[in-house]
């Protein structure tokens, strides 16, 4: 019954919150062919927590079952959103059985706002589950698909003195010549911010790679460092 009440809850509220005048721009920003509603994602945030606080989720399995019912049978981009915020959920944080379910979101969502919307969750279970990630985002870092792949190289966004470099060094050199804006992007994205808590590692990074980094990438990635 939990599971049902929140699902509508959610479903409603952000239906309630709709703005018409917002949604065609959305989805146009997005080049979106699901549809928008025009709900801010702040607000979506906001409609997403409280509904979990009036009909929280017994477990992780019940957590797990909304999910996957707000994302395969969403009508909206801003239930996907819901969906997404949804794994954010305290008891969901640290288990290994939301692997899948974020997998599943990032194969089929295929779009950088839904892609990197669960990307830091993995870093969450990084730090919890470190030997079984790092095999798991190894292997990511090479696979077919591409947002798989940008997923591995951002999954660490964040972790600041935490950061598994060696990892971090393994995923983006996996990719290094591939010409994929959102790979060149990603790899750019990652060592910026790591620069804030180690600039000297991702200087020797640069300098290392300085053949095989694309423009892009290297740009991105000394933007905030001062010019030696």
């Amino acid at each position: 019954m939990a599971t049902t009440e929140l699902l509508d809850a959610i479903r409603s509220r952000l239906q309630a919150a709709a703005d018409p005048g917002r949604a065609a721009g959305a989805q146009a920003y997005m080049k979106s062919q699901m549809p928008f509603l025009g709900v801010r994602v702040p607000e979506v945030r906001r409609i997403v927590r409280a509904a979990a606080a009036e009909y929280p989720p017994a477990g992780v399995a019940e957590l797990q079952s909304v999910v996957l019912a707000l994302w395969r049978t969403a009508v909206c981009r801003e239930e996907r959103y819901a969906a997404i915020e949804l794994t954010g959920l305290r008891l969901a944080a640290r288990d290994l059985g939301m692997l899948a379910l974020y997998e599943e979101i990032i194969r089929s969502g295929a779009w950088w706002d839904l892609v990197d919307g669960v990307a830091h969750r993995l870093g969450g279970l990084l730090q919890a589950h470190r030997a079984e990630l790092t095999v798991v985002l190894g292997r990511w870092s090479m696979d077919s698909d591409f947002w798989i792949r940008r997923a591995s190289i951002t999954a660490q966004l964040g972790a600041k003195t935490a950061t598994d470099t060696a990892l971090l060094a393994s995923v983006i050199e996996a990719n290094l010549a591939d010409r994929e804006f959102f790979i060149r992007k990603a790899i750019g994205w990652a060592l910026r911010q790591y620069a804030r808590t180690d600039p000297d590692w991702v200087r020797a990074f640069v300098q290392r790679h300085r053949e095989e980094l694309s423009p892009l990438s290297r740009k991105e990635a000394l933007k905030n460092l001062p010019a030696e």
